[in-house]
């Protein structure tokens, strides 16, 4: 009979897929699930902690992953939980290179949904092409939020450019750019 996955460990299988991340390794440490994973957009080893507690998290777990991603020589960190994160946490963790998913962060592909529109980042020479083709600069474009659900799902970071494919009756399809912003 099979382990019944956490809602955390859902969350991770979501970011590793949306992300086009690739997984090496996943291990269960007493309760806090570990996925080794390589970032191939910026040739990076990270390492994500799935959390499986409702209460608050601290400064000391992010400490606490810190210091596991020092010893496997990891760059960045991940970490999932469903509970909430103390103010501490949240200011260390960017310090730290480690990325504190939110409590809202969904457990499906959002993607899958008919009015979730597909969003993908620009590379940087695709980048260069649209802002020297409309004659702009990235500001000039319209605005999404660092904190939209479909941003928070491919990993996109203030000042990335995405493209945003829609399914149009009339159009046929339909390509917006948008500038992340904070």
């Amino acid at each position: 009979m099979s382990e019944e996955k956490s809602l955390e460990e859902l969350k991770a299988d979501v970011l590793i897929k949306l992300r086009k991340y690739r997984l090496l390794k996943k291990e269960k440490v007493k309760d806090i699930m570990h996925y080794f994973i390589k970032v191939p957009k910026e040739k990076q080893k990270a390492l994500i902690w799935c959390i499986p507690k409702e209460g608050t998290v601290g400064i000391a777990v992010v400490k606490n992953l810190e210091k596991v991603m020092k010893e496997k020589n990891m760059e960045r960190g991940i970490l999932i939980t469903s509970g909430k994160y103390t103010h501490a946490a949240r200011v260390n963790a960017k310090k730290m290179n480690i990325e504190l998913l939110p409590k809202i962060f969904p457990s499906f592909d959002i993607f899958k949904h008919k009015l979730v529109p597909k969003h993908e980042m620009l590379t940087q020479k695709e980048r260069d092409q649209v802002l020297t083709q409309y004659k702009i600069q990235p500001y000039q474009l319209p605005e999404i939020r660092a904190s939209d659900p479909a941003v928070k799902a491919i990993g996109a970071n203030p000042g990335d450019i995405l493209r945003i494919i829609r399914k149009s009756p009339t159009a046929g399809t339909h390509i917006a750019y948008r500038y992340v912003v904070e």
